[in-house]
């Protein structure tokens, strides 16, 4: 990757940083449930995959650092230090969201002692392969275990399975490919490699098909201006052992970035109303502070990428890294 995407991918982050931040309080769960309030729970879970991200891969200045943790500081408030969580996982125990959404956290140091007592019990009853998932939900929770450091004995994931029997895993004609699946295939590179940290996530053979076919992807869904998407593919591209960025790709987000940091999803007019941009716009304006985070991390080559969080490797492979400390 150019190091002068790395000017491109910082201010594309920062603004969007900067946006989620400005508007944080509009993702406020309005009650004290979040079983019946799941859009609002998820828009928190990644905020804090966003700013977990911010912080992990150690590129944030210390204006953006403080923005991050601000908004982590808020998302875990409104879950109540996890409570909600470990209610939600209590109650519900086959849904796993809740897992994946504790791990976001987890990643950067906040930690509820009851979700860490109640998650091996899980993990060991096979949280991450008895569920009726698609392949790539089976993989989220297997990440989610590894970074939450409960993916040993009993509980342990199978990797193999699930990644080859998602769609990517089968690396078909790649024109058989749909707007569902593609966001398919996006998710389970993120999970295999954890969000970029450990591009070697990632079997030889899809990386190969990724490297060959993302491009074309990429200029399908500009033409269709399914933004999410687009920047969804971008992330891909640095997840990539040897990642992909096309300098373009980059500036036309750049360009069709608000100058609040809004990222729009598509080419559909933007709502006058605060609260309306707010909810159709922030997962793309999410999607594009994870995406240009890890741009800039392989971009400068952050340490801390390149090494599996903890536990076993994607696929089977012990591991020889030691666990993440518990602060970013």
């Amino acid at each position: 990757m150019s190091t002068a995407l790395a000017g491109v991918a910082h201010d594309i982050r920062s603004r969007a940083l900067g946006w989620l931040h400005t508007h944080r309080q509009l993702g406020a769960l309005d009650g004290g449930d979040i079983t019946g309030n799941t859009d609002g729970y998820k828009a928190l879970a990644e905020t804090g995959l966003a700013a977990s991200l911010v912080l992990r891969d150690g590129t944030a200045g210390s204006r953006e650092a403080t923005l991050a943790r601000e908004l982590l500081d808020f998302s875990w408030a409104q879950l109540k230090e996890g409570a909600l969580l470990y209610e939600r996982l209590l109650r519900h125990p086959l849904a796993t969201d809740t897992i994946e959404g504790y791990a976001h956290f987890a990643r950067a140091g906040y930690r509820h002692p009851g979700l860490d007592r109640l998650i091996p019990h899980h993990a060991a009853l096979g949280a991450a392969h008895v569920v009726e998932h698609v392949p790539n939900r089976r993989l989220a929770v297997a990440n989610a275990l590894r970074i939450t450091g409960h993916d040993r004995g009993a509980g342990a994931p199978d990797w193999q399975t699930p990644a080859r029997a998602t769609w990517l895993g089968g690396t078909p004609a790649p024109w058989y490919i749909d707007w569902m699946t593609g966001y398919h295939v996006t998710h389970t590179v993120f999970h295999l490699t954890d969000w970029g940290r450990w591009p070697g996530g990632l079997p030889g053979d899809m990386a190969a098909y990724l490297t060959r076919w993302l491009p074309v992807w990429t200029d399908i869904w500009t033409e269709t201006c399914q933004w999410d998407l687009v920047g969804e593919l971008l992330l891909v591209g640095s997840c990539l052992p040897a990642p992909y960025a096309e300098p373009d790709d980059w500036r036309r987000l750049a360009e069709l970035q608000h100058a609040d940091g809004l990222m729009p999803r598509d080419d559909q007019p933007v709502d006058d109303d605060t609260v309306t941009r707010f909810h159709d716009h922030q997962h793309t304006t999410t999607v594009a502070a994870i995406a240009a985070s890890v741009a800039l991390a392989r971009v400068l080559d952050a340490p801390a990428l390149d090494t599996p969080a903890t536990g076993t490797s994607a696929i089977g492979t012990p591991a020889t890294s030691t666990p993440d400390s518990p602060t970013p």
